[in-house]
């Protein structure tokens, strides 16, 4: 991946609120163990309005259109996933500014401010059990990849470092949210947060992958 326009921004995003909806069980199971049980409905319910809207939002510009779903995001989903991850598109469409196309050097200052922002707004910090300890370890992953020059590699890459992460927060003890009351009994289980981060970027790579070769073969 060299550039990136608004019509691939858009795909990503609407390809992980449909990922989002159609997970909304899985999640809610995995928060279930020792949460409330209410992540993949909170979550779900967010990004159904972001694809409700989604024609509606602002397209003057790659930034606009992200912080727009960012906005809708953390307006409508409930908990405390709603603050994070609205900020999270919000800082990511922040960071894009005023650019039109996207290098894979942008994605990744994009990708950077958005798990800064949910650092920052949740007081969250690497191996503390939630959504940062897949969210990073896969834009590093990303990030490395496009430095060796693999960027047609990158996103699959990425999206198994993900994966990885995400069941490697089973062993870790949970030091945020309502998992975190349960002390040493989080031990055992994945964080949701980071399992809906492998399962997005999974199948953020798979579209795009498919979205690609379709090209490949129209041209």
């Amino acid at each position: 991946m060299s550039e990136s326009s608004f019509a691939d921004v858009e795909f990503v995003v609407r390809t992980v609120a449909e990922t989002v909806v159609a997970n909304e069980a899985y999640f809610g199971e995995l928060d279930a163990v020792v949460g409330d049980g209410d992540f993949g409905f909170s979550l779900a319910r967010g990004f159904e309005k972001v694809l409700e809207e989604m024609a509606g939002f602002d397209r003057s510009s790659i930034s606009g259109f992200l912080k727009k779903a960012g906005v809708t995001i953390a307006s409508r989903t409930g908990g405390t996933s709603g603050p994070l991850w609205g900020t999270a598109f919000m800082r990511a469409g922040g960071a894009a500014a005023d650019k039109t196309v996207l290098s894979g050097a942008d994605v990744v200052a994009m990708l950077r401010a958005a798990a800064a922002g949910i650092q920052q707004r949740g007081g969250a910090a690497l191996g503390e059990k939630t959504l940062l300890d897949a969210l990073v370890p896969m834009i590093d992953r990303f990030e490395a990849e496009l430095a060796n020059g693999n960027a047609a590699g990158a996103f699959e890459a990425a999206a198994e470092t993900a994966v990885r992460a995400a069941e490697a927060t089973a062993s870790l003890e949970a030091k945020r949210g309502r998992a975190s009351y349960t002390g040493a009994r989080s031990i055992g289980s994945p964080d949701p947060g980071a399992v809906a981060i492998g399962v997005l970027a999974q199948a953020v790579h798979k579209a795009w992958r498919k979205r690609r070769e379709g090209d490949k073969t129209d041209a």
